[in-house]
């Protein structure tokens, strides 16, 4: 199912993307991301990214999900437990759930991020509604389509 927000007159068609990106020292590295047709799978994926960053604490990280592939985030080691219980706390709070589903819904950014203070490690969790249709609707009409030149 896909979530439509009103816009002149007819539904917008939204998928949503979601990335995990890490900080340190002033450069940002992306630590992995997806595009999924709705905000619920949206935000299961970052829950079990959440999820796989604080188990992997110490540990090697779990199997990758069968549903997801190749998808799931690289590791990142912390060198404190505070980022690994912020970021399990966040994905077992039922109501830091709805707060994000709420944002995701309403057409707002849903953002976590968790530091890890000895070395100045920032881990961003976040997700954001994207008009894909819209977009593709729109390059397609200012770039009409090459001629065709087969049996030329």
């Amino acid at each position: 199912m896909r979530a439509g927000l009103p816009g002149a007159g007819r539904a917008r068609v939204l998928d949503y993307v979601a990335a995990v990106t890490a900080k340190a020292g002033g450069r940002a590295l992306p630590l992995g991301g997806v595009a999924l047709p709705n905000r619920r799978l949206v935000l299961r994926w970052l829950r079990r990214q959440a999820l796989r960053l604080a188990d992997g604490h110490g540990r090697n990280l779990p199997q990758a999900a069968p549903w997801l592939g190749a998808r799931d985030v690289r590791p990142v080691a912390f060198h404190g437990s505070d980022a690994p219980e912020a970021l399990r706390a966040w994905a077992g709070d039922h109501g830091s759930q709805d707060h994000a589903l709420s944002a995701l819904e309403s057409g707002r950014p849903a953002l976590l991020t968790v530091v890890d203070p000895f070395v100045g490690l920032r881990v961003t969790l976040g997700a954001w509604p994207v008009d894909l249709w819209g977009w593709t609707a729109a390059a397609s009409a200012d770039h009409p389509s090459p001629p065709r030149t087969e049996g030329a």
